[in-house]
Order: C-alpha cells, then sequence, then structure tokens
C-alpha cells in the first residue's frame, strides 16, 4: 500500500513536466551524418546552410535561449522541425559570425493552426554585415503568392523582402504547416 502514494505522486510529478517531441538536426562541414536530439512541433521546418568563409553561430530563441550551434564554413548546417513557444510568442532563430550575438539575422516564426508565419528580419544587422555582404535566400518546399522564396543580393543593405524595421509587416509570410524551407547564406 505504501508504493501506490508514492508511485501516484511520482506519475503526477512527471506528467506535469515540459516535453517537447520535435527533432533538431544539426550537421556541419566535418561530418556526414546528422545527428538528432528530441524537440517539439508539427512536420515541416528550416535548414540554414553556411556557404560563407566563416563560421555562423545559432541560437533558437523563444521564452528561453538554446545551446548556441555552430555551422562551420563552407557547407555547415543546422536544421529546426518547427517548435511552440510556451507563453504563445514565436521563436527566432538568430544568427552571428560571432559568438556574442552581435549583428544577428533572425529567422523568425510562429505557429497557427495549420499555418507556419515566418520573416526573415535584418533589423539587429549592423553596417558592414557578413550577412548583408554575402547575401541569403529562403526557399520554401511549397511556393505560392502567400508563401514566396525570399532572396537578398550579396551588398542589399536595404534588401525590400525582409524587415527593416519594425514595421515593415509586408516582409511576413504564411505558408502550410509542412511546409520546409532552406536558408542559403552566403547564396
Amino acid at each position: 500500500m505504501f508504493f501506490l502514494p508514492v508511485f501516484l505522486a511520482a506519475a503526477t510529478v512527471s506528467t506535469a513536466l515540459p516535453y517537447n517531441n520535435s527533432v533538431i538536426s544539426r550537421r556541419d562541414s566535418n561530418s556526414s551524418a546528422p545527428t538528432t536530439t528530441p524537440g517539439g512541433g508539427a512536420s515541416g521546418g528550416v535548414n540554414i546552410l553556411n556557404n560563407m568563409d566563416s563560421t555562423v553561430y545559432a541560437w533558437s530563441v523563444s521564452d528561453r535561449v538554446s545551446n548556441m550551434h555552430t555551422l562551420s564554413a563552407g557547407g555547415g548546417s543546422y536544421t529546426e522541425n518547427w517548435q511552440s513557444n510556451s507563453n504563445g510568442g514565436g521563436i527566432s532563430i538568430k544568427l552571428s559570425t560571432s559568438p556574442d550575438q552581435s549583428d544577428v539575422l533572425q529567422f523568425e516564426y510562429t505557429q497557427s493552426g495549420d499555418k507556419i508565419f515566418w520573416d526573415m528580419s535584418n533589423i539587429d544587422l549592423g553596417s558592414g554585415s557578413e550577412f548583408t555582404k554575402h547575401g541569403f535566400s529562403v526557399q520554401p518546399s511549397y511556393v505560392d503568392v502567400d508563401c514566396p522564396t525570399v532572396s537578398c543580393a550579396a551588398g542589399d543593405s536595404q534588401c525590400a523582402q525582409v524587415y527593416l524595421q519594425p514595421t515593415d509587416d509586408h516582409a511576413t509570410h504564411g505558408c502550410p504547416i509542412d511546409t520546409s524551407f532552406t536558408l542559403k547564406i552566403g547564396a
């Protein structure tokens, strides 16, 4: 009889703990196979490919900040399946050429029903950013008028397809929730 109350208490506590069941995959240019760890969300996600000649650092930020991920120069990548933010807000994958999170390019997304709303933000890029210097593009697996490809050419510091200031809401797009994206840095 003693074990029943203890077992019920343990079961109650364990079901109250947060659990995230999607997969985050990371691959760098020194490894041919991705490693996976549990995460959470619907099918679909983003694969970020670093084609620049310098390392890129990535953090997935919701109501908390993930560990830093390193995308090696010349082909390193980071993959994230759609995640949910426990506070109801969106997710920002922050990309920087410095491990101190300065000069940040952001891939931002929010799940809403059967849609994924997303954008690219250059708001936190400094003048002379490596991301601006090399350019970038986002290619969705499903393309239509509401779910377009976004491309900022090398050197385009005023790219009209991204957020340059907080009111650039034209840069937000809605795609089916199972859409996968490829973000190429140094396109």
